[in-house]
């Protein structure tokens, strides 16, 4: 699970929270039906309209990555590379067949096939880089999404408050109650904001954060199977792949 995450949500609806209870509020005053469905339910309706149904169905998928996604180990997969370049110097790019069963990423496994088939280096980036760019171009759809309905969420908590008011000024019989109705009219705006800048800005942004680490890892593993591939010395490989590193990260 990504503590960032799940920290960076508590302390936000948490600060809210105490500061709202500190000022006389009540759970029940903002919890109010109406306000949450055509918020809540008007937001989803009108990002619907801007994508398709599968990136819909792949909310659950988005959400996973954001709260149980974990930044690659850019450091392991370098240090393997230079592993597999030393035995390809010393048994030939065929010797690295017997490697493949210790590759768990289907990308790496997949690059380093094509260099055992013998594959050119100009196809080989070719292969690999399509995938990245249809990867982020599903990837794309995730971050577009949360970002529109952080864009929607506001516009619809403030077509609640609206249509609260309508209410509240067409029965203005009783005008000691009129105060309390204006008041319940604005819980709309509220959950338009607060959801957006709570939830679906914060989710977008986090998968777009975890999209570009994804990328950064894929590039690093292109370069690092065509230097193989291109029977470069291990020591120079693993000296191009540190610059994916930060000077920390080297350190280590």
């Amino acid at each position: 699970m990504d503590l960032a995450t799940i920290g960076g949500l508590i302390i936000g609806i948490g600060a809210i929270a105490v500061a709202f209870f500190l000022d006389g509020g009540n759970f029940g005053a903002v919890t109010q039906a109406p306000a949450m469905i055509l918020v809540i339910g008007g937001t989803f309706g009108a990002a619907i309209v801007t994508t398709s149904f599968r990136t819909i169905r792949n909310i659950p998928q988005y959400l996973k990555i954001a709260f149980w996604g974990k930044s690659p180990d850019q450091l392991k997969v370098i240090n393997k590379i230079v592993v597999l370049a030393e035995k390809a110097r010393r048994e030939g790019v065929l010797g690295l067949e017997h490697d493949l069963k210790g590759i768990h990423n289907p990308f790496f496994k997949k690059a380093l096939q094509l260099v055992i088939d013998g594959t050119e280096a100009t196809a080989i980036r070719h292969i690999l880089e399509t995938e990245v760019s249809y990867m982020s171009e599903r990837h794309r759809s995730g971050i577009t999404l949360f970002k529109a309905l952080g864009g929607f969420s506001p516009t619809l908590g403030i077509i609640g408050t609206v249509l609260g008011l309508i209410h509240t000024l067409s029965n203005i019989d009783d005008p000691s109650r009129m105060a309390t109705a204006i008041a319940g009219a604005f819980i709309a705006t509220l959950w338009g904001i607060g959801m957006a800048n709570l939830c679906y800005l914060p989710i977008g942004d986090k998968l777009r954060m975890r999209h570009e680490e994804e990328a950064a890892g894929l590039d690093l593993i292109i370069d690092g199977v065509i230097a193989i591939q291109s029977g470069e010395n291990p020591r120079i490989i693993k000296a191009q792949l540190m610059s994916f590193l930060g000077p920390k990260e080297r350190e280590g």
